[in-house]
């Protein structure tokens, strides 16, 4: 199976994560989280760099568990930006109609 390449927003959302993340590991280790969240941590920290921009929801929901961060809080926080980087590319396109192909 071929992997399509990632959008940019989806670098950035993953991006997002992984800063979240490791702002609600706080001093916790990496390696303590990992284990508690029962998976690797070279996948954490993947996670955490943005290197895997696009991890598996279980993998979320296990790590959000860990750290006592809901679904909701989680998906929240890394698609607002998002949302504003899409706005912005609405107003632009209605601002200049001629963008538009």
């Amino acid at each position: 199976m071929v992997r399509l390449p990632l959008t940019p927003a989806e670098v950035e959302r993953g991006q997002r994560l992984g800063a979240l993340l490791r702002r609600a590991r706080g001093r916790r280790s990496m390696l303590d989280v990992a284990l508690a969240s029962h998976i690797s941590p070279e996948t954490l920290r993947k996670i955490e760099s943005g290197r895997v921009a696009t991890p598996a929801f279980p993998t979320i929901a296990a790590i959000a568990d860990t750290l006592g961060l809901s679904l909701d809080a989680v998906w929240a926080e890394i698609s607002q930006e998002a949302r504003t980087v899409e706005d912005q590319s609405v107003l632009l396109v209605t601002r200049h109609p001629s963008l538009v192909s």
